[in-house]
């Protein structure tokens, strides 16, 4: 009884976090979509324009993302293997509350910059008023998250994951048991980046048209630039938080394919950064800001793919060393 005192104090801390980066996270979300969908709110914030809309728009995407798997992983916290769970989780939860606090000090950024100061009015009194409040939701769940770390290196024996507890939750819906069986879960996880590519795609594409839509875009160039930033900073997301929260825990993979995943990864941040910076980059340099589509495509997009073959040629190079190292 002794021994089960502690991991039931864990257990509890790690409810006790998770539930209020959920709290955190629902209120960075609601003044976040207020802001972004209503028109006169958007043309009252300081962090309307590049680089501080950029990392907003990414974590708008990702926070809620986040924030409803961790809420439908809760519904199967008791079932077996919960230490994995306790820990994935909050390792997701520190994830979404590390995007939001990111968003948030962009946000931060943009008033202290006294960024579009003359356009001012009291919907920007009250979204400052929220920016405070939310700061220091994010920063209490961040103080418990930090609270609930498991030993290092634990996560090397997990062996239970998230995709585990969907099949187990799918159960007991009417989804035929083909879907939801043994082999149906280890082809996901054979092809789980054909999985986070079709994602990310997929939300990309109601990202464009919807952008398109609203702003009236009639350029295909643009509207296709916008869908390719938004599916590789997604990819990225997906890479990363999984390699952090073991949404789905995969096989061993190769070289090949692990540089190929590390390159997607360096890539779509990369060119989030070049999106962001554009214009303060070529400012720094001398030259005034992007001015044509062509332009804004070949300099964001040839950011990221010159970082992702970087990469690439980096990690096989390393790794080809250091086999003919080990037989050598």
């Amino acid at each position: 009884m002794a021994a089960m005192e502690p991991a039931y104090r864990r257990d509890r801390a790690a409810v006790a976090a998770i539930c209020a980066s959920l709290l955190a996270a629902g209120a960075f979300e609601a003044p976040t979509v207020l802001a972004t969908q209503d028109r006169t709110v958007w043309a009252a914030s300081p962090w309307r324009d590049d680089p501080y809309h950029a990392v907003l728009g990414l974590a708008e995407l990702a926070v809620p993302a986040l924030g409803l798997l961790i809420v439908l992983r809760l519904f199967g916290w008791r079932a077996p293997g919960r230490s994995d769970r306790g820990q994935q989780t909050v390792r997701a939860a520190g994830t979404m509350t590390a995007l939001a606090g990111a968003a948030l000090a962009f946000e931060w950024a943009a008033v202290l910059a006294g960024a579009h100061a003359a356009a001012r009015t009291g919907w920007t009194s009250l979204l400052i008023a929220g920016l405070v409040v939310t700061s220091l939701l994010t920063a209490a769940a961040g103080v418990l998250l930090a609270r609930c770390r498991w030993p290092r290196g634990s996560a090397r024996r997990w062996r239970h994951d998230w995709l585990g507890d969907a099949a187990l939750l799918c159960r007991w819906t009417p989804l035929p048991r083909r879907w939801i069986g043994p082999a149906a879960v280890a082809a996901v996880r054979r092809h789980a980046l054909t999985g986070f590519v079709a994602a990310s795609a997929l939300a990309a594409a109601g990202v464009a048209g919807a952008q398109a839509i609203g702003e009236q875009l009639t350029d295909p160039l643009l509207v296709a630039w916008y869908f390719v930033v938004e599916a590789t900073s997604l990819i990225a997301f997906c890479l990363v938080s999984n390699a952090i929260a073991g949404f789905v825990v995969r096989p061993a993979r190769g070289r090949v394919r692990r540089a190929a995943e590390a390159a997607l990864v360096t890539g779509g941040l990369a060119t989030i950064l070049a999106v962001a910076f554009r214009d303060v980059a070529r400012a720094a340099l001398g030259a005034g800001p992007v001015a044509s589509v062509p332009t804004l495509v070949g300099l964001t997009l040839g950011v990221g793919l010159g970082v992702a073959v970087l990469t690439t040629a980096v990690l096989l190079v390393r790794t080809q060393d250091s086999s003919e190292r080990a037989t050598g």
